[in-house]
């Protein structure tokens, strides 16, 4: 059954269970920063491994545990998991360590510039071919960069570092296709990252202190609920994912940096000048151009699939 052949009420659900997954995603700076005096290598380090716990109670009580290893019965499919374990890593890395330092405005950028990544992700390795549109778009938001850059006076390494990392994550997991579910996918890559976990959490015990359990009860059971936090967007994602058009995901991924832009600038009162303003403008305009050109080209290919199918 494809997106299309969902009934109403599945596509409904399915919109909401991604747009679910988005506002937790745009949500979790004030949760990392809600974690203090926790540093951000600890902070990941617990991540990885409370989310290890997490996926294994879910498959111990959906009895999916066969499907985790039919994975690993495929060498193919461990080693993709493997490359996914190591681009989470370094995308969950460098934005703990943004928002712990007062960076999630620039982390809302990487999130914002991530469609039009992955859109040159699709013609440098996956051989597409871009719209006039989405040639103008990508242009644009080559000048934003530019703009940020030679104006505010910085390198945007958080943004296009956070860009990079979940762009080249997204083309993992359109690899592996269905052949892993989100859960046993997810469960593999903590499970790798599990020794770097171990190494960073004996690391702060030895520098600062490890602060589970030091900072009050309260404290404890937020972190503890890191594993949670983690899984509960993917797996909301990953159901609607399943129900809703490309299209539709899309246009929800916006709602994540429109969050996280909003919290840093009114909640965190980062610093906003100029520059950065005429950036992030540019930077939206580019996704209009995008998100419009989609639209126009689905609603196309929908026209084409019916006359095909009248013509039948």
């Amino acid at each position: 059954m494809t997106v299309a052949d969902e009934p109403a009420s599945a596509r409904g659900i399915g919109g909401i269970s991604a747009f679910s997954a988005y506002v937790m995603w745009g949500f979790l700076p004030l949760y990392f920063i809600a974690l203090a005096p926790t540093g951000p290598w600890e902070v990941v380090a617990w991540r990885i491994l409370l989310s290890l716990v997490f996926c294994a109670i879910l498959l111990t009580a959906a009895r999916t545990w066969p499907r985790l290893r039919a994975v690993l019965r495929s060498p193919r499919l461990a080693l993709w998991t493997v490359a996914a374990g190591l681009l989470i890593y370094v995308n969950w890395q460098v934005f703990v360590l943004a928002t712990l330092t007062g960076h999630v405005i620039e982390t809302s950028l990487g999130y914002f510039i991530n469609p039009l990544f992955t859109v040159l992700l699709g013609v440098a390795i996956l051989r597409e071919r871009l719209r006039p549109a989405q040639w103008a778009a990508v242009a644009v938001a080559a000048v934003a960069v530019v703009v940020i850059v030679v104006g505010y006076g910085a390198f945007p390494w958080i943004a296009l570092a956070l860009t990079a990392s979940f762009g080249l994550y997204g083309l993992v997991k359109k690899r592996i296709g269905p052949s892993v579910d989100a859960v046993s996918g997810l469960t593999l890559e903590s499970l790798w990252l599990a020794p770097v976990a171990v190494v960073q959490l004996t690391l702060v015990a030895m520098s600062t202190g490890i602060t589970l359990g030091a900072a009050g009860p309260a404290h404890a059971v937020v972190l503890l609920l890191a594993g949670v936090v983690t899984a509960t967007p993917l797996l909301f994602f990953a159901a609607g994912a399943r129900r809703v058009p490309l299209t539709l995901i899309g246009l929800l991924q916006f709602v994540t940096p429109i969050l996280q832009f909003a919290i840093g600038v009114w909640i965190l009162q980062e610093p906003m000048p100029l520059e950065r303003w005429i950036g992030f403008a540019l930077v939206w305009i580019a996704l209009a151009v995008l998100s419009i050109d989609s639209v126009i080209a689905a609603r196309g290919s929908r026209r084409t699939v019916a006359d095909v199918a009248d013509l039948a």
